[in-house]
């Protein structure tokens, strides 16, 4: 009887033991299937990102060539000439000036014209004169087509009216040089007044000095 009572709680012991056993079996399981995966989460799909679109031509204008920048400026005097503005209404300075271009040489090559233009704005900025154009022409006793403080009638749908409008604007902003430039004097190349001046050219009619 002591045998089987023996026997008898050892095989109570070895269920019990492997009761315990799958217990923890079952713990161990239920472990690996909760912190594991929380563990060895499968990271999200990165998108892919589109391809690069290639463009056949450049985004950036070229810079212009040099020869670009020399065709806005005008070949000759008679292209900028033609190039002027013809506004209906001039300043009262630009309309004293392009006066005395019309009476002084209005039948001169468009160089001639210039330079008796530029004579008055050359005048006008030296500090011995006159500071506008008009102070410049109608002071006494320096150009012989004014009478008193008024110019003769000038036919303004002439040719030579537009001429000298044109020139006006260019002697005025200095867009042109003048081929005696810095000249504050000039006279009729048929007179000789005996000017103790430094002479500089003659330019068609008129005889130009400094």
């Amino acid at each position: 009887m002591r045998r089987i009572h023996n026997s008898t709680k050892l095989n109570r012991a070895s269920a019990s033991a492997i009761a315990v056993a799958a217990s923890l079996m079952m713990i161990l399981v239920s472990a690996n299937g909760s912190g594991a995966a929380a563990e060895t989460k499968v990271p999200a799909l990165i998108q892919a990102e589109p391809p690069i679109q290639t463009i056949s031509q450049p985004v950036i204008q070229p810079l212009p060539s040099e020869d670009a920048e020399e065709s806005t400026v005008a070949a000759s005097l008679a292209d900028l000439v033609v190039a002027q503005p013809q506004p209906e209404e001039l300043s009262h300075d630009l309309t004293c000036l392009a006066g005395a271009i019309y009476f002084e040489a209005k039948g001169e090559s468009l160089e001639g014209q210039l330079a008796v233009g530029r004579v008055i704005v050359t005048r006008s900025k030296s500090g011995r004169f006159p500071e506008t154009y008009c102070g410049v022409v109608y002071q006494p006793s320096q150009f012989s087509f004014v009478r008193g403080k008024s110019m003769p009638t000038i036919n303004r749908n002439s040719r030579h009216w537009k001429n000298a409008v044109a020139i006006a604007q260019i002697a005025h902003e200095g867009t042109w040089r003048s081929p005696v430039e810095g000249a504050l004097f000039f006279h009729a190349a048929y007179v000789s007044p005996g000017w103790r001046l430094k002479r500089m050219a003659r330019v068609d009619n008129h005889v130009f000095y400094r």
